[in-house]
């Protein structure tokens, strides 16, 4: 089953952006899905995500937030 891989993001975010560029191009080497979420306007997400966007979760758990470590990352998907 391919793992799920959720960014929780906002508009205009210079880490957001990063993230999920660093993340596509992993997903070149791995198989696995994205979804970005937009926390903008969402008082739910805010409150949840809001301090910390972006935020990565890995089948509906925290892996990071602010910065991608990708070695970590790699190996949560292989492992």
């Amino acid at each position: 089953m391919k793992a799920k891989v959720t960014i929780y993001s906002r508009h205009g975010c210079h880490l957001c952006h990063v993230m999920r560029d660093e993340v596509v191009q992993i997903q070149s080497d791995l198989d696995f899905t994205i979804e970005i979420i937009y926390v903008d306007k969402n008082r739910e997400l805010e409150e949840k995500y809001g301090e910390q966007v972006p935020v990565i979760l890995i089948d509906g758990q925290i892996h990071d937030f602010f910065r991608l470590n990708e070695t970590r990352f790699r190996k949560a998907l292989t492992s």
